[in-house]
């Protein structure tokens, strides 16, 4: 095997990352570029879509979409949370030099996650009935392919966290804008054939598309990351919990428990984002109905920020997990992903204060331009968001639970202030915004104090080890 170079990388043909130091900057900017690009990309498109769709259904359709695509929301959201308890498990196993575990390990999930959406399915099927007089949809159209395609992408969802932990952010892109271009596609041509059921069909056959290609991608990076444990000599100490057990040594390294309570706290944090994300929105709705299209309207591009974020942060979230494992940070990573983001959130802001309604009739008509004064704040309340998001993932990553408690406490008081504006346009904004630049000074804090305590951590277990060392010399 040729020497480990600076860049961590192994010399020679093979050309391997190795699990030691991590890239030089020049590589971590590298790396983060194409997921970038797929930010902006799955941005305009998913827009793009939402415009279309539009047109071509009846506004008594779009309404049912919208009620379906929030069903879809609901279901695949816990694929977000497991992807955090996936990258998670695989870098601690990987740090912790088992790395012969994870392919067995994603084999079983898969089997188990096949068989789960195939009962989604049969069940969905036969309750679609229920379910939409439950939800006071006119017909079941569309309900049985809406949940059945959430199902999916909670597959979908474990195969992105393996291509984050083997740092596969090129084709982690192309997945991501692979979803993006086939939803609106498909979604968009089948509604103008078949209504609300051709546009859940469109996603559904989008998902299958993406999780084909997710699962390939995946399975490929795994045989890559088994293989580069093999080959690395020396690999990191590994950070487990030995016990003496009849003579026997059992070592574990991220169990069920943790990996459970990962998941729930990772689940629990992003229901909060998604309440501190829409939470003016559906209340405004309630209290104005008949004018809240005006607010969604500076909404959709405003709230399109968040979704860049949570693009951005599949860099960000496996960086931090790594380099924790192995006794470091992400600090770098860290401002990589808040310089990246800073980028369309300067553009919006800068639209939305110099040309407000110019850009709002030109998007969605000159009927919808009522809540133009609102734009910019709205805007910048969703610029603090995108930092809370991003500190809540790189939390997220490094394992600190106590994150779902603050989004807890972020969301109750984000309900309470905008349900206070009683449905005005702009007090609703400066609502959002007062409690989004509280949610991120807290935050920031939090984030310190942890660095801090593990910094601290570190040090001290060097200088234990260093004893250690000493006394066996």
């Amino acid at each position: 095997m040729g020497p480990v170079t600076e860049d961590g990388s192994v010399g020679g043909d093979g050309h391997l990352p190795s699990p030691g130091r991590g890239p030089e900057e020049g590589s971590e900017i590298r790396h983060a570029i194409p997921l970038a690009i797929a930010a902006a990309l799955v941005g305009v498109v998913s827009l793009l879509t939402t415009v279309f769709v539009a047109h071509v259904l009846t506004t008594e359709g779009y309404g049912t979409l919208i009620v379906l695509l929030g069903l879809f929301l609901v279901v695949s959201m816990p694929g977000t949370a497991l992807l955090v308890g996936v990258v998670r498990r695989v870098s601690a196993w990987q740090t912790g030099g088992l790395g012969d575990r994870v392919r067995p390990w994603v084999a079983r999930v898969h089997r188990v996650g096949e068989v789960s959406i195939v009962v989604l399915a049969l069940v969905m099927w036969l309750i679609r009935g229920p379910v939409s007089h439950a939800l006071s949809l006119p017909s079941p159209s569309g309900v049985a392919e809406i949940m059945t395609a959430g199902g999916i992408w909670i597959l979908v969802s474990v195969d992105r966290g393996l291509l984050q932990v083997g740092r596969d952010y090129k084709d982690l892109s192309i997945n991501l804008v692979i979803e993006a271009a086939t939803r609106c596609a498909l979604t968009v041509g089948l509604a103008a054939e078949l209504g609300v059921e051709g546009a859940a069909l469109g996603l559904l056959f989008a998902e299958l598309l993406t999780a084909t290609h997710a699962r390939f991608t995946a399975t490929r990076a795994v045989v890559r990351g088994t293989a580069l444990a093999r080959l690395v000599d020396e690999p990191s100490e590994p950070e487990v919990a030995i016990e003496e057990t009849g003579g026997a040594v059992a070592m574990t390294v991220h169990g069920g428990k943790v990996l459970l309570a990962d998941v729930l706290a990772a689940l629990g944090s992003l229901l909060f984002l998604a309440i501190l994300q829409n939470a003016d929105v559906i209340l405004l709705g309630r209290e104005m109905h008949k004018h809240s299209g005006a607010y969604a309207a500076i909404s959709v591009p405003a709230k399109a920020l968040v979704f860049v974020a949570l693009v951005l942060v599949n860099y960000l979230l496996p960086e931090a997990a790594i380099r924790h494992q192995r006794g470091s940070h992400a600090l770098r990573q860290l401002a990589h992903t808040f310089g990246v983001i800073a980028i369309p959130c300067g553009v919006l802001l800068a639209m939305a204060v110099f040309a407000s309604h110019r850009v709002l009739s030109l998007v969605f008509g000159e009927k919808l331009t009522a809540a133009g004064p609102a734009f910019s704040t709205l805007v910048l309340a969703m610029v603090f968001m995108c930092v809370s998001v991003a500190l809540a993932i790189y939390l997220l990553g490094i394992g600190w639970r106590w994150v779902v408690v603050v989004l807890a406490v972020g969301a109750g008081a984000l309900a309470g202030a905008t349900a206070a504006a009683h449905g005005q346009y702009l007090a609703t904004a400066r609502a959002d915004l007062a409690v989004q630049v509280g949610l991120t000074v807290v935050m920031t804090v939090c984030f310190v104090g942890v660095h801090r305590a593990s910094v601290k951590r570190r040090a001290h277990s060097d200088d234990a080890s260093s004893e250690a060392s000493e006394s066996v010399a």
